[in-house]
């Protein structure tokens, strides 16, 4: 479906400038942005990832990974084609990078924001998750059906890079529960190279996120050879806990995939040295996923309790059922009702 898009402005000539992400496009009348999804016609741009979903899954909320965000609960996770980045290694690639743009292009099935939230409740999914591509770039379809998910007491998550505008950030933000921001790395040449991309916007958004009161938790893919430096994980785990040491850090290991197919997986060595940077650096919470069969607890910082005790993506085990440690009565970092 085609919808007149939000976020932009018309400029001279028909041309638009669009302020959904920050790439700001300025787009000719009939052409796309980077995002190949978002079209200047005559003047106004239209999205055409309205109401189209590409994936459709029941998911555990631990997949997206958001450990601290309602555990154990499902979320109805969608997905439109397209992204604004164009990284080599996306283990989604075959969604992400398809586009409205080419000729040949994936088609989703018709399923409208009020269709989205009555299968969400159905299913009792207490979350509905924007994730598998890049949710900015779907962010009409996923407004309106945020407001009414909220409406119906379904909380709403983003999966993102976390290159939306401050405007687009604060549109939503009202909706918004929680988001995980896949931050990729601490060099400004691996954004520029690898993704077509800068860091600094991304940065802001995580600051932004805490600073809006959205509950935020940060993933790091590491790839062999580009971002496995111990300089590079000290950096990202000392950024993190700048702004909040209860910021769970999610370290997940990369599989050869798309572009990077030469590349070996990540070695369990790295995470594991990845996971102690983090908590040199003062993080509370730091979690190594994408290993199958690893399992993966919650401890509370304070005396150490086990909180929770997962096998894979799933909860197992609760011990914790809100943000009290049942043993030492200490404070727990996380949303663990709406």
């Amino acid at each position: 479906m085609i919808k007149k898009a939000m976020l932009f402005q018309t400029l001279q000539e028909k041309k638009v400038s669009c302020s959904l992400c920050q790439h700001r496009c300025t787009i000719s009348p009939s052409k796309f942005g980077i995002c190949g999804v978002r079209q200047n016609r005559e003047g106004d741009l239209f999205t055409h990832a309205y109401g189209e979903v590409i994936a459709a899954h029941i998911d555990p909320i631990e997949k997206k990974p958001l450990y601290h965000f309602m555990p154990g609960t499902t979320s109805f996770s969608i997905a439109t084609v397209g992204c604004n980045f164009q990284c080599p290694f996306c283990q989604n690639w075959q969604i992400s990078q398809a586009s409205k743009s080419r000729e040949k292009s994936i088609s989703g099935e018709p399923m409208s924001p009020e269709l989205v939230v009555r299968e969400a409740k159905r299913n009792g999914c207490r979350s509905i998750s924007y994730t598998y591509t890049e949710p900015t770039v779907f962010f009409e379809y996923a407004f309106d059906t945020s407001i009414i998910a909220r409406k119906q007491g379904i909380a709403n998550v983003f999966v993102t890079n976390g290159y939306m505008t401050e405007e687009a950030l604060r549109t939503i933000q009202p909706y918004l529960d929680a988001c995980n921001v896949d931050l990729k790395s601490f060099r400004k040449e691996f954004y520029q190279d690898i993704c077509h991309a800068s860091l600094e916007p991304v940065l802001e958004s995580i600051q932004r996120m805490k600073d809006l009161e959205i509950w935020v938790e940060v993933t790091t893919l590491v790839v062999p050879g580009q971002n496995d430096s111990q300089e590079e994980l000290t950096n990202i785990a000392r950024f993190i806990a700048g702004i909040d040491p209860d910021i769970p850090w999610h370290i997940s290991r990369y599989h050869p995939d798309y572009k990077y197919l030469e590349t070996p997986a990540t070695p369990l060595e790295t995470l594991q040295i990845a996971r102690e940077t983090g908590k040199e650096a003062g993080l509370r919470y730091v979690y190594l996923g994408n290993i199958p069969g690893e399992s993966d607890v919650t401890l509370c910082p304070a005396c150490g309790t086990t909180l929770v005790l997962r096998q894979g993506y799933s909860s197992k085990s609760m011990v914790a059922h809100d943000d009290v440690c049942p043993q030492c009565g200490g404070r727990i970092a996380g949303v663990f009702s709406i």
